[in-house]
Parts: structure tokens; C-alpha cells; sequence
């Protein structure tokens, strides 16, 4: 009894460490990325692919680690991603160019698609049903911790020691979890038996999800970038094929035949695109348009995490007791009027309101996210957690992908290429206006998609 309460303990620890160290590392870069481009003498487009190369690069190895966890064991394929996320860590921080830079970034993209495919999936195997939204509540206000608190820790460091440092606490971060799972995590963890993996579908998922992502990320630039969208369309459609054919596939497309699992994934991928850019636009607008200090900002920021971070275990909680689709669709419903409202803000907006709406966004970040896992995890078989898990993870940084995409699209429309400097404050007020529209938008639509889900308690049989 005591070995099994201290496993759960060391998992939980190490999986909700780990859920923390990736998210924080991406938000805390963008806080650092003026220092880096004066550093390397890098233009707008290079500096552009230091964040975007990491997210691609995990959005696009997530499902084939997550299938690949399954068969041959999450806590191998968990291992071996935070020990390359952690070493990335480090030589990152000791990159010498900013193609360097890029490079370990897509290397660290691929470590922390590992992690993202399997720590979910091991907290849900270890903890039984009854504990499961507590825990995964607990490791959403991870997500969303790291997720916020890295502008203010990032200003922080960037300001005090240099932007080196960004790299350097993770690495020490990710160190204690390297250390957790080799001496405390006993045994392994997989559920699949007598099944092959699938290379050619781990091949044009790669490469088709690949050519999308950069294509997505870049069709605002060039023609080239939108044919290559194209393909990565194509390839993605052959991928399905591949998958329908296949005896053993990548992944189960009949998992989508359950409108839980596939309207949760729906919802999350909305919300997502939603809301991931918020963070970024109003660290612009504080500091550009207000003319506040990245510390400051920062700071301002923190208003919606504490809320996160407080509030996602007690909606983890009682999505086990309350149906998960009304928790989730309560939280996409806050989320829209708060996106609506950051619509109408301006130069003069009382700072008071700003982080009163922040306050709203947490609130709505918590009730949707720990419940909507709760409601993916408890869609599947036991045996397909690992690609449940990596398949929820796919539509966060596809989602986060796409938010960025929109912003830039917003971005180049109305500033066409100028420096975001305060005389351009008019110009970044509009595209921030119609960015948060759009985004009230597709969280209305998500509200639905959210609501027609269906009944999680009744599938799994619980009073």
C-alpha cells in the first residue's frame, strides 16, 4: 500500500513537473526574443522561427511517440524525452548563432513532443477514475502555470542575468525530473500487446503534418508556402488512407466515432486557437501601447495563472461528480465573453478592467480544460491512453499554432511589415481588435461543439 500511495506520489510529481517545464519554456522565449534577434543580428522572419520551429517540431512527432509509448512503454518514451528535453535545455542556452539556436529548438520541440505524448497518459493509468479528475487538474494548472508565469519569469531573467538563463533554470528543472523518474519510478506502463507500429503512417503523418504546419505558419509570405500547404494536405489525406487500411494504425480513427472523444478534441483545438495568443497580444499592448516595462507586464499578466492555477484542480474535482460537457462549456462560454470584451479595449482601458478580465479568462481556462481532459481520458480504453493523450496534445499545439498564424495574418495586414514601435500603436490596435473578435468567434462555436459532446458519466456507468 505505502509503495503504491509513494508511486503515485513520484508520477504525479514527475509528470506535472514536466507538464510545468515545456509550456513555461515557450511563453518565457517569447519574452526574450528582442535580447536574441540584438544578440545574433537576427531579421523578423529567423526571429519568428526560434518560437515557431519548437511548436512545429512537437506538434508534428506528438501522435507517432504517443503510439510508439503505447507499444513499447510510456515510461521509456517519457525518459528518453525528458533527458533530450533537458540537454536541448542546455545547449540552447550555450547556442553560439541563431541557426544553431533554431536548430536545438527543433531538437527540443522533439523531446518535449515525448513528454507531451506520454505524462498524461502514465497519470491516468497510475490513479484510478475516482482520482483521476484531481490529478489531471493538478496537472492542467501546471500547463497553465508554466504557460503564464513565463513572461514574468522570462522578463525577469532576460532583464537581470540575460536570456541564457531561460535555458539554464529549465535545465535544472528538467534535471530533477530525469532524476524522479530513473530512481522513483518503478516499472512500466503499457497496455497494448501483440500489435506492430505503423512506418509508413508515423511517415506521412510526420511529413504531412510537417509541410501543414509550416504552410499554415507561412501562406502569408509566399505562394511556395501555400503550395506546400497544399501538400502537407494531400499527404494528410493519404495518411487517413494509410490508417483505414492498416491492421495495427498509428492511430484508431474509430476513436472519432465517439462524439465524446472527438467533440472534446474539437472543443480543445478551438479553445486553443483561441486563446493561446492572448498572452502575446497583451504583452504588446501593455508594453507598446501603455508603455509599461516587461516586468511590469508581466506582472499584470499574472492576474489570469493564479486564477488558473487555483481554480483547475477544484474543476478537476468536480468534473468527477458533475458532467464534465457543462463544466467545459461553462469555461469555453467565459472565455468568449472575455475575448469579446479584450475586443473593445484601447489606449485608455483602466488597468483595473484589464486584469479584471484576465481574472474572467481564468476562470473560463480552468473550468474548460481539466474537465475536457477528464472527458478525452474517459472516452478510450485504458489501452489507448497513450494515443488519447498524444491526440489531445496534438490539438493544443496545432491550436496553438493556428493562433499564432492568425495573429501574424491580423499582424501583416494592418502594420505590413512595420516595426511594432508606440507610433505604430493605432495600427496594432486594430489587428489586436480583430484578432480577439475572431477568437470570441470560434470560442461561441466551441460552446456548441463543447455542449453536443454528450454524456461522459453515463458511458462510463457511474452513479
Amino acid at each position: 500500500m505505502d509503495d503504491t500511495r509513494d508511486l503515485k506520489k513520484y508520477v504525479l510529481l514527475a509528470a506535472t513537473l514536466a507538464s510545468f517545464l515545456t509550456p513555461f519554456m515557450g511563453s518565457a522565449v517569447n519574452l526574450a526574443i528582442p535580447a536574441i534577434g540584438r544578440e545574433f543580428h537576427l531579421d523578423a522572419l529567423m526571429l519568428n522561427w526560434i518560437v515557431t520551429s519548437y511548436l512545429l517540431a512537437s506538434s508534428v512527432f506528438l501522435l507517432p511517440f504517443g503510439r510508439a509509448a503505447d507499444l513499447y512503454g510510456r515510461k521509456k518514451v517519457f525518459l528518453a524525452g525528458i533527458i533530450t528535453y533537458t540537454l536541448l535545455s542546455l545547449l540552447s542556452g550555450l547556442a553560439t548563432s541563431g541557426e544553431m539556436l533554431i536548430l536545438f529548438r527543433i531538437l527540443h520541440g522533439i523531446g518535449g513532443a515525448m513528454i507531451f505524448g506520454t505524462g498524461v497518459a502514465i497519470l491516468t493509468g497510475v490513479f484510478p477514475p475516482r482520482e483521476r479528475g484531481k490529478v489531471l487538474g493538478i496537472n492542467v494548472a501546471a500547463v497553465y502555470t508554466g504557460l503564464s508565469l513565463g513572461p514574468v519569469v522570462g522578463g525577469f531573467l532576460t532583464h537581470q542575468f540575460g536570456w541564457r538563463y531561460i535555458f539554464y533554470l529549465n535545465f535544472l528543472l528538467g534535471l530533477i525530473v530525469v532524476l524522479v523518474t530513473v530512481f522513483k519510478l518503478k516499472g512500466e506502463w503499457r497496455d497494448v500487446r501483440g500489435e506492430k507500429y505503423d512506418p509508413a503512417g508515423a511517415f506521412l503523418y510526420t511529413l504531412g503534418m510537417a509541410a501543414f504546419m509550416y504552410g499554415i505558419a507561412s501562406a502569408n509570405a509566399s505562394t511556395y508556402a501555400r503550395w506546400v500547404l497544399a501538400l502537407g494536405l494531400v499527404l494528410l489525406a493519404l495518411f487517413i488512407r494509410q490508417e483505414l487500411r492498416y491492421p495495427y494504425p498509428l492511430i484508431n480513427l474509430n476513436l472519432f466515432r465517439n462524439l465524446v472523444f472527438a467533440f472534446s478534441n474539437l472543443a480543445a483545438l478551438i479553445h486553443y486557437s483561441a486563446t493561446f495568443a492572448v498572452g502575446f497580444l497583451l504583452s504588446l499592448y501593455l508594453q507598446v501601447v501603455r508603455g509599461l516595462d516587461a516586468q511590469t507586464a508581466g506582472f499584470i499578466l499574472l492576474a489570469q495563472p493564479v486564477l488558473m492555477a487555483l481554480l483547475s484542480p477544484l474543476a478537476g474535482r468536480l468534473s468527477d461528480r458533475v458532467e464534465p460537457r457543462l463544466l467545459a462549456s461553462l469555461g469555453m462560454a467565459l472565455s468568449f465573453a472575455g475575448l469579446f470584451l479584450f475586443s473593445l479595449i484601447n489606449k485608455t482601458t483602466p488597468l483595473w478592467v484589464i486584469m479584471g478580465n484576465l481574472v474572467l479568462l481564468g476562470i473560463g481556462f480552468a473550468l474548460f480544460s481539466s474537465p475536457n481532459t477528464n472527458a478525452v481520458m474517459s472516452a478510450v480504453e485504458k489501452r489507448y491512453y497513450g494515443v488519447a493523450s498524444a491526440t489531445l496534445g496534438t490539438m493544443r499545439l496545432v491550436g496553438q499554432a493556428l493562433s499564432m498564424a492568425l495573429v501574424t495574418l491580423f499582424f501583416g495586414f494592418y502594420l505590413k511589415g512595420r516595426a511594432i514601435i508606440p507610433a505604430a500603436s493605432p495600427l496594432l490596435l486594430k489587428s489586436m481588435h480583430i484578432s480577439f473578435l475572431l477568437f470570441a468567434v470560434l470560442c461561441a462555436g466551441g460552446v456548441y461543439f463543447s455542449l453536443a459532446r454528450g454524456e461522459v458519466r453515463e458511458k462510463e456507468g457511474r452513479p
